[in-house]
């Protein structure tokens, strides 16, 4: 068996298919072709270069770029499982090693360190693999894989451009900046027709009025089917809070023509006439045991029946009727839905004709000063943060993404950033496509909006839910192979 490690723990340089070094002219155009907003300095990723880019106004102070750097160097591979898993701890990469050799197979183990980001340490994985094949071989690496299927040894076939170490590319990205200095238009966000359901991207930016649209924060896939557009973090639109924020989770902050990126917290408290308060745990989405939940007429379908209990609210706060779960939320009404011990307490405390007062209080923990709910105010969150004031910051602990495949591997990204003079700059890599586009890693991502500017950047969801619309359009090429529907969008209206 041979051995290959790794140098360095920010580069990877190990795999099993050696990477080599394609000539500067092959992939690099002349600076005078840059279009003016783009930066004129090397691209960050893969061999030192211009990347061929091209670039229009779409309106006062809107800018935006197509970008293609790199060349097709990597191939396949085949790499062995365990527990489903292609990275393991040391002994468990040399007992399948043996395994695949007494089997007549020629393994080789890889050692790779998962590099530290700035709230999780770093950690050294391995791996077995075997063979290597061109792009155009991707068919041999298969064969070899039902072999070892037939030799009882679970595997799986690699695109090594996937695994975070070094690579030449390609990368295909677009990118859209605004300045608001010449921008005269308004940011927002949109949840869609319902915040329990799930929509395109071009879909919301038509029904929002947008001429540029990007997909927002995680939605939560591990709910029921009914209920999978709830975002998994802070969602404000048009200053009502929809969803709310885990605690300390980066978020992209709208107001009007400005807009930030920050750090924020959500608290809603739901007080009875008799002074009695309880902590709403959520907003639009499904209960755990003993919370209370509050929905909104934006929440689009019946409520969870959960068994719980439920009052109904008009706009006052007034009870105007308490019911068993799983009802609908109409037009100017709220409903506080109690599992639990906070169904007790709603028995206990907001009997119909009494009143209930629902407070909503979002915190700026970056500035630690309180955010004003206006109309103007929106916010799309459940990402993860990349860069703050100008330097990598990479909070992969703190916003739920603390793993190998969120932090190293290679997806296609979708990201936000702002520059020191409130420039915002959108940003879809695309990727999961051998031969076209690699994607990017949690670093890789940090440093294109460095090099594009950002002082400050956070990470969407990404995967098949990356999408930019430009006037109506899909410009990019989600990994799906089509416009997934997704939880929330950020919109540019004119």
């Amino acid at each position: 068996m041979r051995r290959r490690l790794t140098v360095g723990t920010a580069a990877l340089i190990a795999t099993v298919t050696a990477v080599s070094a394609p000539a500067l002219s092959a992939t690099a155009a002349s600076t005078e072709s840059i279009p003016a907003g783009l930066p004129s300095t090397k691209f960050p990723l893969g061999v030192p270069g211009i990347p061929t880019s091209a670039g229009k106004a779409l309106g006062a102070g809107i800018e935006y770029f197509t970008l293609k750097h790199g060349t097709a160097e990597d191939g396949y591979t085949v790499s062995l499982l365990s527990a489903g898993k292609d990275a393991f701890t040391e002994t468990t990469a040399q007992n399948l090693a043996v395994s695949a050799q007494s089997a007549g197979f020629e393994p080789t183990i890889v050692q790779f360190t998962r590099p530290a980001v700035a709230d999780f340490p770093a950690q050294d994985y391995w791996m077995v693999r075997i063979g290597n094949w061109t792009l155009k071989q991707k068919k041999q690496a298969a064969e070899v894989a039902n072999e070892l299927k037939d030799a009882g040894i679970s595997s799986k076939v690699d695109y090594l451009g996937d695994d975070g170490f070094l690579t030449s590319g390609p990368w295909s990205m677009r990118v859209v900046t605004v300045d608001p200095r010449t921008f005269r238009g308004t940011f927002a966000s949109s949840l869609g027709s319902s915040t329990a359901k799930r929509e395109k991207v071009s879909a919301m930016a038509k029904a929002g009025g947008a001429s540029i649209a990007v997909n927002g924060g995680f939605f939560d896939i591990h709910t029921s089917a009914a209920y999978r557009g709830d975002p998994t973090g802070i969602s404000i639109v048009g200053g009502k809070l929809l969803s709310e924020a885990v605690s300390g989770r980066t978020a992209v902050v709208m107001k009007g023509r400005t807009v930030r990126i920050t750090e924020l917290a959500s608290r809603v408290t739901a007080t009875a006439a008799d002074k009695a308060n309880l902590a709403v745990s959520g907003v639009n989405r499904v209960p755990k045991p003993n919370e209370l939940v509050l929905y909104t007429e934006e929440f689009g379908t019946k409520t969870p029946s959960t068994g719980g209990t439920e009052v109904v609210l008009d706009e006052t706060g007034q009870v105007l009727g308490v019911r068993t779960a799983g009802g609908k939320v109409t037009k100017g009404r709220r409903v506080l839905h109690g599992v639990g011990t906070a169904a007790e307490w709603l028995t206990a405390h907001a009997t119909e004709g009494q009143t209930v007062t629902v407070k909503t209080i979002v915190s700026d923990l970056r500035k630690k000063r309180t955010i004003p709910l206006t109309p103007d105010t929106y916010v799309v969150g459940g990402g993860v943060g990349l860069i703050r004031n100008g330097k990598t910051w990479i909070t992969a602990s703190t916003d739920g993404m603390a793993n190998l495949n969120m932090i190293l591997r290679r997806h296609p990204r979708t990201l936000v950033g702002v520059s020191k003079t409130g420039k915002l700059i959108l940003a879809v890599i695309d990727g999961r496509a051998p031969g076209a586009t690699v994607g990017a890693s949690f670093l890789e991502a940090a440093q294109v909006m460095r090099w594009l500017g950002a002082r400050d950047a956070i990470n969407l969801d990404g995967g098949g839910s990356s999408a930019m619309v430009v006037r109506g359009k899909v410009v990019n090429k989600p990994s799906d192979g089509s416009e997934r529907a997704v939880g929330d969008a950020l919109l540019v209206k004119p």
